[in-house]
């Protein structure tokens, strides 16, 4: 056996070495993540205790932004932490949570927003039929499935990576621990392990994909058969949010994951994991508060009882 060192921290090295643009990363970092925890403690709040939003798609919306705040809480402490403290290192066990857990995050998000096109789908080209076939029960069923399916892919894709060892480099040229940075770090050969992601990834997300834009071409001709203009606008003021939000986590996650783990570091690889890993999450909030009435009423009102309770 040749003498090799097993890998136990990695260097996270994404972002510049120079301090002032370190602290300047941590700055932006830190808005960011205020300002989704913000934003989605407040759509939390606002829907749990309003009982008129106590409907199937303010509950998935719960959950997307349960989600969204796991997902940058996994990602961005450790991140500004490091700019912080001018280091780089993540200890092999933090990177193997960090791994876990973002996948179980970004995956279970990606089965949420296919619940909630299907649920839009009945919304509004069934609407006779929406309260039986979205009532109580299918409504938790359909989120602890995403759930669930979340922790196996997860817990697969991480078993597959970390059973490989990484002796070659330390190096991740990246802002967090991600499953192509790493295994291009593998010593030993990690083609089964680049198939088996290229295929289970794949066929999930184009089934997804292609069940997402089944649900909205259906909706859109449901929609542009509405006698009404204000109903043509609240469907579409409902659905078009929804869908930039699904078409800006598929197209980067399939550029991140689905391509050849080979190729070589660029400036695109980074600004592609930031939109797919962190703009999504900040972004939900503002969307979905933005163009829903009965949210910024319940956001409002949520509000004005809490500076009347202070008073």
């Amino acid at each position: 056996m040749p003498n090799r060192t097993t890998v136990t921290v990695f260097l996270l090295v994404g972002f510049s070495d120079v301090w002032e643009l370190q602290i300047l990363h941590f700055v932006v970092f830190l808005v960011i993540y205020l300002a989704a925890l913000v934003g989605n403690l407040l759509i939390i709040s606002a829907i749990a205790l309003d009982r008129h939003l106590h409907t199937p798609m303010y509950f998935f919306l719960v959950n997307l932004a349960i989600l969204d705040l796991g997902s940058l809480s996994v990602t961005i402490p450790k991140s500004m932490a490091n700019s912080l403290m001018h280091t780089r290192s993540i200890s092999f066990p933090a990177c193997v949570t960090q791994v876990f857990l973002f996948f179980v995050f970004a995956t279970t998000d990606f089965a949420l927003l296919t619940v909630m096109a299907y649920d839009r789908y009945v919304a509004i080209c069934n609407p006779l039929h929406y309260e039986r076939v979205m009532n109580r029960g299918a409504c938790v069923y359909m989120a602890t499935s995403a759930w669930i399916s979340g922790f196996v892919y997860s817990a697969l894709h991480t078993g597959n990576t970390f059973r490989l060892p990484f002796c070659q480099s330390n190096v991740i040229n990246q802002f967090f621990c991600e499953i192509p940075q790493l295994l291009k770090l593998a010593c030993s050969d990690s083609d089964l392990s680049e198939i088996g992601l290229f295929a289970i990834g794949a066929i999930l997300a184009l089934s997804c994909f292609i069940f997402i834009i089944v649900s909205y071409i259906q909706i859109f001709k449901a929609v542009l058969g509405m006698p009404s203009e204000q109903g043509r606008h609240k469907a579409f003021s409902t659905c078009l949010p929804h869908l930039f939000v699904v078409s800006l986590f598929i197209c980067t996650s399939f550029f991140e994951y689905l391509k050849p783990t080979s190729g070589s570091r660029t400036g695109l690889d980074l600004m592609v994991s930031v939109l797919y890993s962190l703009v999504p999450p900040m972004m939900n909030p503002v969307i979905y508060s933005m163009r829903n009435r009965d949210l910024k009423a319940a956001l409002k009102k949520l509000t004005v009882r809490r500076l009347f309770s202070r008073t």
